[in-house]
């Protein structure tokens, strides 16, 4: 299920969030909140090993780190532009700054989050993502809500 305005809204069936970062706690904790609001939950320990899993296809969100051991998530998110694949990407880092943000977003992500950021600003923009994704649209949503996501945690 997932939360708007402190309901839980049940889906029906629920969206693949795939998760990429090389950092196995992070993945343990966004895989736990993930599943507690009713999303299904794939983690990855590597750009690589997401790109050579049978969920490029079918994920329906990814939540991807910055800087990762091996391919980048800058990288990644190039290799799966040039591949077509338009699934929404969200930045997640510790180690962000105003150019890495610039390249991801000019890049098609949708959202760009420091760590550690509130579960709130992620499920937000998990939420957007899957909106934009759904909508069937190629305008993606305005970056003016990333900035103030960015500007509060």
């Amino acid at each position: 299920m997932l939360f708007r305005d402190e309901r839980p809204v049940r889906m029906a069936s629920a969206p693949l969030i795939s998760v990429v970062d090389d950092d196995d706690a992070v993945r343990k904790s966004l895989q736990r909140l993930l599943r507690s609001v009713g999303f299904a939950v794939k983690v990855f320990a590597s750009a690589e090993d997401f790109l050579h899993s049978e969920h490029l296809c079918t994920t329906r969100c990814l939540i991807l780190d910055v800087r990762m051991t091996g391919m980048s998530g800058l990288e990644l998110q190039r290799q799966l532009v040039a591949r077509h694949n338009e699934v929404p990407v969200i930045f997640i880092t510790a180690h962000g700054d105003e150019a890495t943000r610039s390249r991801a977003l000019s890049g098609g992500a949708l959202d760009f989050l420091h760590k550690p950021f509130s579960e709130e600003a992620l499920l937000d923009a998990i939420q957007a993502a899957l909106s934009w994704k759904q909508s069937g649209t190629k305008d993606k949503p305005s970056s003016e809500r990333m900035m103030v996501t960015i500007s509060e945690t």
